[in-house]
């Protein structure tokens, strides 16, 4: 197992113990203790509480990402594992930039299939791919618009005359 996997893992206990606390405990602590007690010598600790500390930091538009790509799966009856597993994966996926797309959703569909039940890498597989394809069309359309952008701004200026050479 990787370190940044077992970070990662630890990183989703921790949020599952968090959340399973309805958030009343301290998560920065929890994961501080679970780092401790189960990879003392793990290199990767700071990513670890890193992801732990941004993902909450940025959950409420996260978890609003899941509701609207897993539609029909309200967020409080989805399991508190792949919960955490899909906050995990989009929190990689669309906020942090230094994670490749198919690593967070290789990482993720991992962790549901170590942690979650018999369908839960699928689960997350569909509502993480959703995310990703939406994504991707969004920066398609981003891109086609600055050049549309960039076209209309030449096509507004004034077209230089072509100067006639003076006859003597």
């Amino acid at each position: 197992m990787s370190n940044r996997h077992l970070a990662r893992a630890l990183a989703m206990q921790s949020l599952y113990e968090w959340d399973f606390h309805n958030g009343e405990k301290d998560a920065s602590e929890i994961v501080q203790r679970n780092l401790e007690e189960f990879a003392p010598e793990l290199d990767e600790k700071p990513f670890a509480i890193n992801l732990v500390a941004n993902l909450l930091e940025r959950r409420k538009e996260i978890d609003a990402l899941i509701s609207k790509f897993a539609p029909d799966w309200p967020l409080e009856k989805i399991t508190t594992v792949d919960r955490n597993v899909l906050r995990i994966g989009t929190y990689e996926l669309v906020f942090n930039e230094e994670i490749p797309s198919k690593v967070a959703i290789n990482e993720a569909i991992e962790l549901a299939k170590t942690f979650g039940g018999e369908s839960s890498g699928k689960f997350v597989n569909g509502v993480l791919g959703a995310i990703y394809r939406n994504r991707l069309e969004q920066n398609i359309q981003k891109e086609a618009d600055k050049e549309k952008k960039k076209e209309e701004k030449a096509d507004s200026k004034p077209k230089e005359e072509k100067q006639q050479p003076l006859k003597e």
